[in-house]
């Protein structure tokens, strides 16, 4: 068996990403300490709870949670269609902390909205319904007709532009309703289940459109409230609300292989994709370069490491253990499960790690008892942890 000789590698060549990664420079929407209640005196009900939240151009971004979490409410404001309450808000350039009716009706000239009710004129045809979103900004008849036919064509509807809704099937009213919204290539589109009411085939159409927007010159920033998991693929990052307040804010595509790494390892078995991805949000990537020494045998540990991609060797006493590969994982918390780091890792490859640190573990621990009750009972369960008792927090 071969020994370990490999020293600790330099931490010059890491580089950390956090999964919670701020918005990039060019903000758009910009939530700070926003609060927000309906009602007042004895009837008055809190839904927002300081919330601070930025969006960039060009970013699409969903926004999740259960019912009565507050989204539709924090959408609303966000387009203009509430008057703020408590905290500041820019959206688009513009102050809405204090913005009067005529300011708020000139945003909404720059937004798209999608709302599960389509909102149509039973008397206009499909077409027509289009065409009066041109109005906000006015051309010749011809032209506008043009823009109006051309978008209801990108969503498939080009059979059906004389119809009216009472002939439309749902999904057919909700892309009318889609491409009313988007006619007039808005800088900012809000959505509340644009994809609820469609098939695959029109959900994706719909959400490859959006992307393209986002991607496209304009850089269109797109917000979505929705449980829809088709259009994960298509998200920048996700957004989590729970009781009122935003609660993780993850970009998807670093979540999403954050949480397939953390389902194939053995000791999370139990765990379901929502407590997962719960835990996914607060870890952050790492990138270690082949040779480096992870973590060391008999080393208090302030981390636990999945991988995501790469290949490790373990050590025991100096003694090669194991290969370690994808979803597999190593380290531990020294302050929750009283010991110390049981084996050497050294990175044979380049690799990229999924990190949970000490502190993160605990924060995302206390914003939730049942959530450490799981973690707990399925860490528990593995033979690895059954000689551990949990210590005290920051011990």
């Amino acid at each position: 068996m071969a020994s370990v000789t490999t020293d600790t590698g330099a931490y010059s060549s890491l580089t950390s990403i956090a999964v919670k990664q701020p918005a990039r420079p060019d903000v758009v929407i910009r939530v700070q300490g926003v609060n927000y209640a309906y009602g007042s005196g004895e009837t008055r009900t809190q839904v927002l709870f300081d919330n601070d939240l930025e969006i960039s151009r060009g970013e699409v971004v969903i926004m999740t949670g259960p019912s009565g979490s507050g989204k539709s409410t924090l959408l609303t404001l966000i387009g203009a269609l509430r008057r703020m309450q408590e905290g500041r808000l820019e959206v688009l350039g513009k102050d809405l902390t204090e913005a009067g009716e005529a300011e708020q009706v000139e945003l909404r000239k720059d937004i798209g909205f999608i709302f599960q009710q389509h909102n149509l004129f039973s008397s206009l045809s499909a077409i027509e319904n289009v065409r009066m979103a041109t109005a906000l900004r006015p051309a010749g008849v011809r032209e506008m007709n043009e823009r109006a036919a051309e978008m209801l064509g990108r969503l498939g509807l080009s059979a059906r532009l004389d119809h009216l809704p009472s002939s439309l099937s749902g999904g057919q009213k909700q892309r009318v309703a889609i491409a009313r919204a988007l006619v007039n290539h808005p800088s900012l589109v809000l959505a509340d289940e644009p994809t609820a009411s469609l098939d695959a085939e029109s959900g994706k159409t719909v959400l490859d459109l959006l992307r393209g927007m986002a991607d496209g010159p304009d850089r269109t920033t797109v917000l979505l409230v929705t449980h829809d998991q088709r259009v994960i693929d298509h998200a920048d990052r996700i957004v989590n609300m729970v009781g009122g307040r935003i609660v993780t804010n993850s970009l998807t595509r670093i979540a999403v292989r954050i949480v397939r790494a953390l389902a194939a390892q053995e000791s999370l078995r139990g765990l379901g994709e929502a407590t997962l991805s719960r835990l996914a949000s607060f870890m952050t990537v790492e990138n270690r370069p082949a040779g480096d020494t992870i973590v060391r045998e008999g080393a208090d540990g302030d981390r636990f490491f999945a991988i995501g991609s790469g290949i490790a060797d373990a050590y025991i006493n100096g003694e090669f253990d194991e290969e370690l590969c994808f979803g597999e994982g190593f380290g531990i918390i020294t302050a929750y499960f009283n010991r110390p780091n049981r084996r050497t890792v050294i990175s044979r490859t380049d690799m990229e790690l999924y990190v949970l640190s000490k502190d993160d573990f605990f924060e995302a621990l206390k914003l939730d008892t049942s959530f450490e009750n799981r973690v707990r009972a399925t860490l528990m369960s593995n033979p690895w942890f059954q000689d551990a008792s949990p210590g005290a927090a920051g011990s």
